[in-house]
């Protein structure tokens, strides 16, 4: 994407104008900020640590950028490139509660198998707590414990996608829990 230059090519404008909820000088001022903090054009998870922790200094943030990392680094090649990084903000300021939602939801699914089991579900939470220094473990376990009972309907143990969106439509309160 226009590695040393300081504007986006023509059609990595266009790529993300249909990819995103953002204009075409949004994503050039966006661009311009990305390069002059990243120069290489990428973020890497310590980057990530970075930001997180600048902005909850209060608790430990490294556990949960880590996971918001591997959300949004969506090729899984280990950084985050501008691509990846609008597209991933597109979604969290300005998608959907759909979008949101499936975003949401690759997050809790940690090993990507396309479910998120209780186990994936205390571990996010957990990671909330301690980024925002609120909670502690019996908490997060009584939350997922809610979660699940309003949403695993088939009673499986783990909730697939469509299990957590639908539940997440039917009781806003579960969305504000997650998000």
């Amino acid at each position: 994407m226009g590695h040393r230059s300081s504007k986006l090519r023509p059609k990595d404008i266009r790529d993300l104008q249909i990819n995103t909820h953002f204009s075409e000088k949004e994503l050039q001022d966006w661009y311009h900020n990305f390069r002059q903090d990243y120069p290489d054009g990428y973020l890497t998870v310590d980057n990530f640590i970075t930001i997180y922790t600048n902005c909850f200094p209060e608790g430990d943030a490294e556990g949960f950028a880590q996971q918001a990392f591997r959300t949004f680094d969506i090729n899984g090649d280990g950084v985050i490139n501008f691509r990846e990084f609008m597209c991933a903000l597109s979604v969290k300021s300005r998608g959907s509660t759909e979008q949101k939602l499936r975003w949401a939801f690759r997050m809790y699914d940690m090993d990507n198998n396309g479910y998120v089991s209780r186990d994936e579900m205390i571990e996010i939470i957990q990671t909330i707590h301690k980024m925002t220094g609120n909670g502690d473990e019996s908490a997060a376990e009584e939350r997922t414990d809610k979660i699940f009972s309003m949403m695993d309907k088939n009673a499986d143990g783990q909730l697939s996608q469509e299990e957590f969106i639908e539940g997440a439509r039917r009781d806003p309160t579960i969305v504000q829990m997650i998000a």
